[in-house]
């Protein structure tokens, strides 16, 4: 009987007093290191956390709240303003002289909403003050027909003078004057042909969001949850050890929180000829992408955006804070406001408030002003009041990360999102679901919730391993969420870009 040899036998002697590649299992490929030195490495097990908490959600619990829902979608109203004001057009030539036609609301709005150019609420009677570029001119309107206001000036025969740019003149009704003997519904020469005489009643605007679905899931053999490592980890979560899986799991909870934050920042409704919509049943069809309505969305289309002075990094000078306080005015005046910002804006901030400090031109003074040599100085400002308005100001993460928003806004140029102006406190409005008036904070998360599953961050775990549910080899740990964000009197916001 012959016996054959292996040729790959580990057992020939070396001639010399040294280590080889074949002698020990060599964790790094590289040809001279790894395992295969022989020289014992200081092995550092505890995984090194370079870049700190590494999640931004928090935003969103620092000034909103958290709300169930059972609808298909959430729908609020929100009050309309109380004086009647509208854009129109003056007429100053010919037998149109002394008119004013009606195109749209004081917000430019044509229709809806309740109103019309039709439904403007100027009666006859009303005294009204009619302003075009230069020029107020104070009268009395003596006919209102559908968009068509005839007036005649109280100090002047016409209103030869106004700007005949379409749209370009503003009419406010500031009260009215009647003869002795007229009733409410006469002309100012005793009929009643005018349809436009009847009592005005308040209108409302209303608007509403439809919720996403999220998704995410982990999953991990069952041979590799069970292998340990030689690099210690510790999760966001907290836990710690040698299981990889642990961190794996814990990094896609983390991103799946934050993803959660993230949408209702800067999610997006579907519009009618998106891709989306035509292609993948963009309105409430199974195959989803009708979108929502996030905070950045909201503020671009309902509130108010300010680009800085001359296009350079918004709030960096008073006249820029002058100018926002001046757009506040015109909406709700609401005294507290909440300031999420980017560091370059948070820096420019502090620089803007310490340059009032005429003994700071050193930079030695601002910030905390009772500074003495033992005392660390302090160079930054948490807040500040101008006008009326109080503004607290705090760094936004998400806008500086540069795996998040950060990232974009270095390419973005004038694109870029710098920071957002959140008014504090609650506001009242009418849920048309409930049918009351309830009083919420301006901004708040809807999410799907009923007595029989509540999906405002769903998580449940399927597989063998552990509590086995299937024959799967492994464990797959899912997560869910079906929220939308409600925007609340958007026009008290302010997008810093």
């Amino acid at each position: 009987m012959a016996i054959t040899a292996g040729t790959n036998l580990n057992s020939v002697a070396s001639s010399q007093k040294q280590t080889l590649s074949t002698n020990y299992l060599d964790l790094a490929s590289t040809a001279n290191e790894g395992w295969a030195q022989q020289y014992v490495p200081d092995l550092m097990e505890k995984e090194a956390e370079v870049f700190g908490n590494r999640t931004i959600s928090g935003f969103l619990s620092q000034v909103g709240a958290e709300e169930p829902m059972s609808a298909d979608q959430v729908v609020w109203s929100e009050q309309s303003r109380l004086h009647i004001s509208v854009k129109g057009t003056v007429a100053v030539s010919g037998s149109t002289n002394g008119t004013f036609t009606v195109t749209s609301d004081i917000d430019g709005n044509v229709s809806g909403d309740g109103f019309t150019v039709a439904s403007h609420g100027v009666r006859v009677n009303d005294t009204v003050l009619i302003a075009s570029a230069g020029i107020v001119t104070k009268c009395k309107v003596v006919d209102a027909d559908t968009a068509v206001i005839q007036v005649e000036p109280y100090d002047k025969a016409d209103l030869t003078g106004h700007a005949t740019t379409s749209g370009g003149s503003t009419l406010l009704v500031y009260g009215s004057e009647y003869g002795k003997g007229l009733s409410y519904f006469a002309n100012s020469d005793g009929s009643t042909a005018q349809d436009s005489h009847a009592a005005n009643e308040p209108t409302f605007k209303s608007f509403s969001n439809k919720p996403i679905i999220l998704k995410d899931y982990y999953e991990v053999s069952g041979s590799d949850a069970s292998r340990i490592g030689w690099v210690e980890i510790t999760s966001e979560g907290g836990a710690s050890g040698y299981l990889w899986y642990l961190k794996a799991e814990s990094d896609t909870r983390s991103r799946f929180t934050d993803y959660l934050e993230m949408s209702m920042l800067e999610a997006e409704k579907t519009v009618a000829d998106s891709v989306i919509a035509n292609s993948h049943g963009g309105s409430d069809s199974g195959a989803g992408g009708h979108g929502t309505d996030g905070l950045f969305s909201a503020i671009e289309s309902r509130g108010n955006v300010t680009s800085g002075i001359s296009g350079v990094n918004a709030a960096t000078d008073l006249a820029e804070f002058d100018a926002i306080l001046a757009e506040f005015d015109k909406q709700g005046a609401i005294e507290e406001n909440m300031m999420f910002v980017n560091r370059g804006t948070s820096l420019a901030i502090d620089d803007m408030l310490a340059s009032m400090n005429s003994y700071g031109a050193g930079g030695t003074s601002y910030g905390v002003f009772s500074n003495d040599e033992e005392m660390a100085l302090n160079l930054g400002f948490s807040g500040f009041r101008r006008g009326s308005y109080d503004f607290y100001k705090s760094d936004f993460r998400y806008l500086n990360d540069l795996a998040t928003r950060g990232g974009i806004n270095a390419v973005a140029g004038s694109a870029a999102i710098r920071g957002v102006i959140v008014p504090a406190g609650t506001s009242n409005v009418y849920d048309q679901q409930l049918g009351k008036n309830l009083t919420r904070p301006f901004l708040h998360v809807r999410y799907r919730a009923s007595q029989t599953d509540d999906r405002k961050m769903k998580t449940w775990v399927t597989g063998s391993v552990g509590a086995a549910t299937s024959a799967l080899d492994a464990m797959q740990i899912h997560f869910l969420s079906e929220r939308c964000l409600v925007t609340q009197g958007a026009n008290n916001f302010m997008l810093m870009k």
